[in-house]
């Protein structure tokens, strides 16, 4: 998979600062360069990371899932583990 182009990074960046602003969430910790370096890491982890965690999938849901659907799988995990609030934003509800 291709590393993510320039524009989709800065949009994260974006993205993200405001989502974190309209929180009141600190951010001053970093600045803008070193949290479009963060992005730019994270991505390299995902293609790096690829095969392990498909081969970690089970093989039925692996072998017949989309790609798409493999990866909104593990974020979802995510966002269940770390910031429920938004996955009920983007998937509504979750019992």
């Amino acid at each position: 998979m291709a590393a993510l182009p320039s524009g989709d990074i800065d949009r994260i960046r974006r993205g993200l600062m405001r989502w974190w602003s309209n929180l009141r969430e600190p951010t001053v910790v970093f600045d803008k360069t070193q949290f479009r370096e963060a992005i730019v890491a994270a991505d390299a982890w995902v293609d790096a990371n690829a095969a392990a965690y498909n081969t970690a999938l089970p093989a039925t849901f692996r072998n017949n899932a989309t790609t798409s659907q493999r990866s909104l799988l593990l974020v979802a995990v995510i966002l269940m583990r770390f910031n429920v609030n938004l996955l009920k934003q983007i998937f509504g509800e979750v019992d």
